[in-house]
């Protein structure tokens, strides 16, 4: 039996109001607009509220995808959340959103992939729609990266944003067709991007947290040189496993980790500036949000056309890496 064509039904996101910019990031630690703008290309990043969590972000962009494919919350089938940091270890962070939204039918479950977490989980939910298992997938990537972020270390603390994205997965329509998904990982790598602390490994302890492991830990440099190599063999091999090439590409939607990796991407694929997604510069680095946030952009702001081939390509911690290929 063929498998069913998968289609992205509705899409949402959601980030905080509290914008942190480089001018207050200059009063809290050694660093300037010009040092992070010129790295990064970030200028402000969302910071959640003291009474937001995970589940809060990842709740409001849930709603707004389901209206948009108007599917209600019975309709839905399975919930995954892709992100490196829920509410708590257990219960996952799925379940709270699932009883919040009265998606009573829905199973839910977790999934962390660090940056790549978006692509990772919807290429797995999209394989229950595929085989006929479930009807309507609901795929969230969302983080709330401040609360394990070092405000005194300038490396890091200038990087990274809170938000969340939804997508509701189901039957194609005829439009935003998933045409491939590639997934790679690499643990070798495992150390050059984590939180130490915190997991069976390293539990809480008054020294992990006075040493200060419970923080985001990342080999910058490392980091860079990985990012640039993988977007490319990431794109390349979802395009062949879509049976396209690169003469296809028609929008990029890349992980928004830092503006100089895009743009070696953008460069070595030979695309314009205007057939890809850029927010980094408002919303910094969102982790398994980032993509989900910027492709629910490029679509409400009119940067998607119908028919378009469309490459959504992460990296991260893991290491992990992956891409999605979607005729638009």
């Amino acid at each position: 039996m063929a498998d069913i064509p998968v289609g992205i039904l509705g899409l949402g996101a959601m980030v905080p109001e509290r914008r942190l910019t480089n001018q207050d990031l200059e009063q809290m630690v050694d660093t300037s607009d010009e040092w992070i703008v010129t790295r990064t290309g970030i200028r402000e990043r969302r910071i959640a509220a003291p009474d937001e969590a995970t589940s809060d972000l990842a709740l409001v962009a849930a709603r707004l995808a389901m209206e948009r494919a108007e599917v209600r919350p019975q309709d839905i089938d399975l919930i995954i959340v892709a992100t490196v940091l829920p509410d708590m270890l257990f219960p996952s962070t799925a379940c709270l959103v699932q009883e919040r939204l009265g998606a009573v039918r829905a199973a839910a479950f977790d999934l962390e992939a660090a940056c790549s977490g978006f692509i990772y989980a919807l290429s797995v939910g999209s394989q229950f729609i595929a085989t006929g298992m479930y009807r309507h997938v609901l795929v969230i990537g969302a983080e709330v990266l401040s609360r394990i972020v070092n405000w005194q270390d300038r490396n890091t603390c200038v990087l990274l944003g809170d938000g969340a994205g939804a997508a509701v997965l189901g039957p194609s329509r005829g439009e935003r067709t998933l045409l491939s998904t590639y997934l790679g990982a690499d643990g070798a790598g495992a150390d050059l991007l984590k939180q130490p602390a915190g997991g069976s490994r390293l539990p809480a302890t008054v020294q992990t947290l006075a040493d200060g492991m419970h923080y985001v830990h990342m080999n910058g440099n490392q980091i860079f040189r990985f990012a640039v190599r993988t977007m490319g063999a990431a794109t390349f091999a979802g395009l062949k496993k879509a049976g396209l090439t690169m003469d296809d590409l028609d929008f990029l939607v890349p992980h928004q980790a830092n503006l100089r990796i895009i743009e070696a991407a953008a460069e070595r694929f030979g695309l314009g500036m205007e057939k890809v997604m850029i927010n980094i510069d408002r919303y910094g680095n969102m982790s398994a949000a980032s993509i989900p946030v910027a492709l629910e952009e490029a679509e409400s702001t009119g940067r998607l056309q119908k028919g378009d081939h469309v490459v959504m390509v992460a990296f991260g911690g893991g290491l992990t890496w992956g891409s999605a290929v979607v005729r638009w």
